[in-house]
């Protein structure tokens, strides 16, 4: 399967983006600046998902369906029930394939400075005690570690459903910015 690499020219400017990567990654991150790039908006998927005390929402499928729906956007490609929607309707595909030593740094930081700042998050959320890594099988610096392999497998799979779909792989922070001072900002400039 062939990718588009962090210098390649995207094929056109695209309006509804999917970013692909392990909890941790900066998927959000890449996601908030590829919208301000193209003048799009930005739906941050965890927030329409997470419920006070971390309860999924009832209405999750029901805003995914609607944002989904319009004709500009990007969000992150994550939640099994949501990612055929979303990949359905994406025009493009950027997967932050970064390697885990870097995914595990950037989980464990985020998660301590959340935690110890007690940042809200999501419907009033906040990082749950520090200990719950050792407890709690799916707290987020556990699922990062275990889910890493599963992105490469869920990106081949999607690859094989829809091989027009464009697919951007960036391997590292700076394939990142080449990518978002390069490509991406050559397709925001066309019309």
């Amino acid at each position: 399967m062939a990718f588009l690499g962090h210098s390649d020219p995207l094929p056109h400017r695209p309006r509804r983006v999917l970013v692909a990567g392990t909890s941790g990654s900066g998927k959000t991150t890449l996601a908030g600046r590829i919208g301000a790039a193209l003048e799009i908006p930005h739906q941050e998927i965890d927030a329409l998902f997470h419920g006070p005390g971390w309860t999924p929402l009832p209405s999750f499928m029901a805003e995914v369906e609607r944002f989904s729906s319009g004709p500009r956007w990007v969000t992150e490609w994550q939640y099994r029930v949501a990612r055929p929607l979303l990949a359905e309707r994406a025009e493009l595909l950027v997967w932050l394939d970064l390697p885990r030593r870097t995914v595990m740094r950037q989980v464990v930081v985020r998660t301590l400075r959340r935690r110890l700042r007690r940042e809200l998050l999501w419907n009033g959320n906040v990082e749950p005690p520090l200990w719950t890594v050792l407890r709690d099988r799916d707290h987020i610096v556990r699922w990062a570690w275990r889910t890493h392999r599963t992105n490469a497998e869920r990106v081949a799979r999607l690859v094989e459903q829809r091989p027009a779909l464009p697919v951007v792989r960036l391997r590292s922070r700076a394939e990142v910015e080449d990518w978002l001072d390069g490509p991406l900002a050559g397709a925001a400039r066309s019309r």
